[in-house]
């Protein structure tokens, strides 16, 4: 896409920005890109390839006033994006961790910009559970005392156009006055299902690519797991399976989603970093043998089918480009906020 449909005067710097999915979504909205940050370089040809922005490989905690003076350059209207790594706060984290986590003190790193550089509107996306740690009721306190208007909801992606259930914390932030996401534009007779995001691509069986998708691509699988995906019914729980296919696996710690299939008219479960796994929660394909592809899952996450992640001719590696799917901001989601944050500047400027 090219990244010039947005007004120069509003500028976005998209901290955290992965592999752009919070980006494209803002981009495709009508916000002017500046230039993404984040740590991991293997983001920066994803990044500069689809948002068309540069992309800057820096720790957001080293990042000084006069650093985001730079990457904001002459927008009058400043826009920064905050969605810090939400392992900590995940239910998928199963150990309970204090404060003392590297990643929950990136949130107080993003406070600290934020009271150092006053940028007229913040976006923070998140798991819910991120409002029950101690750094979320510290970031709402500095909010305050910087003088910013807050908005905070919960929303399921899939309500805003997302082929998938996936529930997450926006917060939004402004000094120009009171701020707040678009409500939900679909109801949940109407939310965007499996079929509706990949049930036209064509098969392909475990360890296959695509010839024409180097992205169309499965991992492989034992013969036990073949097994089981056989003995598996969409939306179904290993539970149901044989004895002699579920012995490895039982155990009541076990979800009943591992191991399971989506469901061709429902929208996916919630895309992880490890959505290519079988055994890694309900990411077992409808009705072929296999794991969802890197593509599926990046669909399923809203990206077009057309985002690059690995350089044409360039190998692709599954758990890489999969934990950059993972980590996105739904592509539909994003489009909701950057449509929220312009009707809210039109007001005010």
């Amino acid at each position: 896409m090219q990244n010039d449909k947005g007004s120069s005067a509003v500028g976005v710097v998209d901290l955290f920005c992965g592999a752009g999915g919070l980006s494209y979504g803002l981009a495709s909205a009508g916000l002017s890109i500046r230039v993404g940050v984040d740590l991991d370089v293997g983001c920066k040809y994803p990044y500069e390839t689809n948002i068309r922005a540069r992309f800057v490989a820096a720790d957001v905690a080293k990042l000084t006033p006069s650093d985001l003076d730079h990457l904001f350059g002459d927008a009058q209207v400043r826009v920064l994006c905050a969605c810090a790594p939400c392992q900590p706060f995940s239910s998928a984290n199963v150990q309970t961790r204090g404060c003392a986590h590297s990643k929950y003190g990136l949130g107080f790193e993003v406070l600290r910009i934020v009271e150092e550089t006053i940028p007229a509107v913040v976006v923070m996306e998140n798991v819910p559970k991120f409002r029950k740690s101690p750094v979320y009721e510290k970031i709402l306190a500095g909010l305050d005392s910087a003088g910013y208007y807050v908005d905070t909801s919960v929303v399921n992606a899939a309500a805003y156009g997302t082929p998938q259930n996936r529930k997450r914390l926006v917060l939004l932030a402004s000094r120009l006055g009171p701020i707040t996401l678009e409500l939900p534009q679909l109801a949940p007779t109407e939310y965007k299902t499996v079929r509706d995001a990949i049930g036209g691509l064509p098969p392909i069986g475990a360890g296959e690519t695509c010839p024409d998708d180097p992205l169309h691509t499965a991992l492989r699988m034992s013969s036990r797991n073949l097994a089981r995906i056989r003995a598996s019914v969409p939306g179904g729980s290993w539970k149901s399976w044989p004895t002699h296919l579920d012995i490895s696996v039982a155990s009541p710690t076990t979800s009943t989603s591992a191991y399971g299939r989506m469901e061709w008219d429902k929208p996916a479960p919630t895309i992880t970093t490890q959505c290519c796994g079988f055994g890694n929660g309900r990411f077992g394909h409808p009705e072929q043998d296999r794991a969802i592809s890197l593509r599926e899952a990046a669909l399923l996450q809203g990206f077009p089918p057309d985002y690059r992640f690995v350089p044409q001719g360039r190998s692709v590696k599954k758990t890489v480009v999969a934990r950059m799917i993972g980590n996105a901001v739904p592509v539909p989601l994003a489009q909701a906020i950057g449509r929220s944050i312009l009707s809210h500047i039109s007001k005010h400027i």
